[in-house]
């Protein structure tokens, strides 16, 4: 495996250089709610106690944003924490990944001594989900983990073709693990999630977070939803208090804070499109469109690898995400970008008009 460093390190970048403009990482860029400020300063005291393990008013508060029952539930210490979990439970001993995709779900696979093979997601179709070419791919895996939306391509994969994807897989005993991270950005996700569908097919395990799009990463907070059956096994396998007091809090807040939910996706979407058709714009770089809140560029076009691009906008104080090492991607010329204000958006692009190609 490729050695690996996640958006949004800001700590190993220098403290002289100032704020940094961090496009590295996929976070919601209007901030923590005030719901979720007021809920952490209530109960800053609470900190002197255990949380409570089973978190059940947090529970409570996702299984009614989400239409879930409570006993399908399974909480994290963010999202990555429940891809460990799950295959440290299930233990499949081979798991296929569809490439690009976020590199924890091979981290978690080889921590649990699992054989990683890869499904490449070709360029020249936008790196597109095949079903049918993924069905054909079965027979090497008991255990598929893919992301919707993909992480860094963005591609999105119907709630349609992944039933037909469930059933496929149904009668052979292998697992098929959604990651729904950044579906919450979507207006309307019904097209897309298949969270509802855990009862229907115990073989399948959805991963959402509250990291992204509640802007809560210094929190960490996620949820996976299951069978009950599932469920309980996973529970019993997860460490006691692996969310803090403060991280229930917020959840509850923001998943009660409707205006703030609004908001974040009107916005997104408006600022996500307009984002795309200038970066569309910039001489030498082909952005893939978004489906959410990152933009993967491809930047093969101009005179710089990936990282000679990472490195120069660094010195002008702004952050993204070098690509190089993504399995699945071409070495040298992609980089993904998260999309922020209209304000700061700008600041990217007359940060790459001032560069020379």
């Amino acid at each position: 495996m490729k050695a690996f460093e996640h958006g949004g390190n800001i700590y190993r970048k220098s403290p002289q250089q100032g704020r940094w403009l961090d496009f590295s990482a996929n976070i919601n860029p209007l901030g923590l709610s005030e719901k979720a400020y007021q809920a952490v300063a209530d109960h800053i005291g609470a900190v002197v106690h255990y949380p409570d393990p089973d978190a059940k008013e947090l529970k409570a508060a996702l299984a009614e944003a989400y239409n879930l029952s409570e006993d399908q539930l399974v909480l994290g210490n963010g999202a990555a924490e429940l891809f460990y979990l799950f295959l440290q439970t299930v233990r499949p001993k081979r798991v296929l990944l569809p490439v690009p995709s976020f590199s924890e779900y091979e981290r978690a696979a080889l921590a649990a001594r699992c054989k990683v093979s890869y499904f490449q997601l070709e360029p020249e179709e936008a790196f597109r989900l095949d079903r049918e070419k993924l069905t054909a791919a079965l027979p090497v895996a008991d255990c598929i983990i893919l992301g919707n939306p993909n992480n860094p391509t963005g591609g999105l994969v119907t709630r349609n073709e992944l039933t037909h994807l469930l059933e496929e897989m149904k009668g052979g005993r292998q697992w098929l693990v959604v990651d729904e991270s950044f579906l919450d950005f979507l207006r309307y996700d019904t097209r897309y999630t298949v969270r509802d569908l855990t009862k229907e097919y115990p073989h399948l395990f959805v991963v959402r977070s509250l990291t992204k799009f509640y802007a809560l990463p210094g929190l960490r907070l996620g949820f996976g939803a299951a069978s009950p059956d599932l469920a309980d096994k996973l529970n019993q396998g997860k460490d006691v208090w692996n969310v803090n007091v403060l991280a229930q809090q917020a959840g509850i807040a923001v998943l009660r804070d409707r205006d703030y939910q609004k908001r974040s996706r009107e916005e997104l979407a408006e600022w996500s499109s307009s984002f795309y058709q200038q970066l569309a714009d910039v001489q030498g770089i082909r952005p893939l469109k978004p489906s959410v809140n990152f933009i993967l560029l491809d930047i093969s076009g101009t005179a710089m690898s990936s990282t000679e691009l990472t490195d120069v906008l660094s010195r002008k104080g702004i952050l993204v995400r070098d690509c190089a090492n993504y399995p699945g991607l071409d070495g040298r010329s992609y980089i993904r970008v998260a999309v922020r204000t209209p304000e700061e958006n700008k600041r990217f692009l007359t940060a790459l008009e001032e560069i020379s190609w």
